[in-house]
């Protein structure tokens, strides 16, 4: 791939990106015209007696001040971040696995979060009366770092830790999460209980506030930028164990360390947006369909396609039921399901070629 054309890539995704947030910002259970929403933004966020912008901002009134900037600026945000930080997770793991079938959920994190989630809306009564709104990311984040470190203890054996064990560790504590994620679910005795935990298990972004967009930012740009500055190191594993070792890599410990940060990185994502699947596994492959696969190509154009995608899948969630709300989970998956299914058949059409 010619190098020219990755900032050509990065330049059209950045503008699909404004267009796709243009638009979440216009349509919902109440619309706007475009230029309604420019008003409002060029007006910018109204003084608010709460964190982030208050009631009452930008121009043409207290209505629509409100609703782009307190109701849906946040919720666009947020999915923008989470978008782009599964996405470069997804291309970062798929590396380490050398497998273009992972994804950030293959590790168990997806189904630790959910489980620590659920645990304390249904059994934390006491928790979340006085923890208030950040009960239930602190709880999913435990549960997510958890099942990654039992994921990770149970892979590494002797010191290294194979690709085969990595996975085969994921999908058994998964497993077993899901299993002790339904067993609470059944014991749930309110309904609000049992749709609060359906629609955090599928994922969401309705519950976005401003002063939650810190930590998931802060874990993005960081996470990001490291990951980018070991581009080369990524790069070296495309060539296999033997090959990396003898070009100079310590597979070993570098694997358990970028398997440390993208886990982090998952670990806050997850906490904020609960089981948005699907997004770490297609929008790498894409992003490598179109840059190549080199890393500091790669991950960049990965994290503004994961940003564009899960902005516009949020769109769908908030507008095609309107004014009920799809979990965005939801419809990624929709979207992720065939996507896969169609990998899979190239994947195989590729190794009876090969054969």
């Amino acid at each position: 791939m010619s190098p020219r054309r990755t900032p050509v890539v990065l330049v059209l995704l950045a503008a699909a990106l404004v267009v796709s947030a243009l638009a979440g910002l216009a349509l919902g259970a109440v619309r706007m015209a475009p230029g309604q929403v420019i008003d409002v933004l060029l007006a910018g966020p109204g003084p608010g007696p709460g964190p982030g912008p208050g009631p009452g901002a930008g121009a043409g009134g207290g209505a629509a001040g409100a609703i782009v900037w307190d109701v849906r600026m946040p919720r666009l945000l947020l999915g923008a971040v989470v978008g782009a930080g599964l996405a470069v997770a997804g291309t970062v793991l798929q590396a380490l696995v050398r497998n273009p079938l992972a994804d950030p959920f293959l590790l168990g994190a997806s189904s630790g979060a959910s489980a620590g989630a659920v645990l304390v809306i249904v059994l934390g009564a006491g928790v979340l009366d006085s923890a208030g709104g950040a009960a239930v990311p602190v709880a999913a984040f435990a549960g997510s770092m958890g099942a990654l470190v039992a994921v990770y203890a149970m892979a590494r054996r002797g010191g290294t830790m194979t690709t085969g064990r990595l996975i085969l560790a994921g999908v058994a504590v998964q497993y077993v999460l899901s299993a002790l994620t339904s067993l609470v679910l059944v014991l749930a005795a309110h309904p609000d209980q049992i749709r609060s935990v359906l629609f955090w298990t599928l994922g969401g972004l309705g519950g976005a506030r401003w002063d939650e967009l810190a930590l998931p930012s802060v874990a993005l740009l960081l996470g990001t930028g490291l990951l980018i500055a070991l581009a080369r190191p990524l790069d070296l594993l495309l060539a296999g164990e033997e090959g990396a070792h003898t070009l100079g890599l310590d597979t070993a410990r570098f694997r358990a360390a970028v398997f440390v940060l993208a886990s982090l990185v998952i670990g806050v994502l997850v906490a904020y947006s609960g089981a948005i699947g699907f997004v770490g596994l297609m929008v790498p492959h894409a992003a490598r369909m179109v840059v190549g696969a080199g890393h500091r190509a790669l991950l960049p154009v990965a994290a503004l396609g994961g940003a564009v995608f899960l902005t516009l899948a949020d769109l769908v969630a908030r507008t095609a039921a309107a004014p009920e709300e799809i979990p965005v989970g939801v419809v990624t998956a929709l979207v992720g399901g065939p996507f896969f299914l169609w990998m899979l058949r190239r994947s195989t059409r590729t190794e009876g070629v090969a054969g």
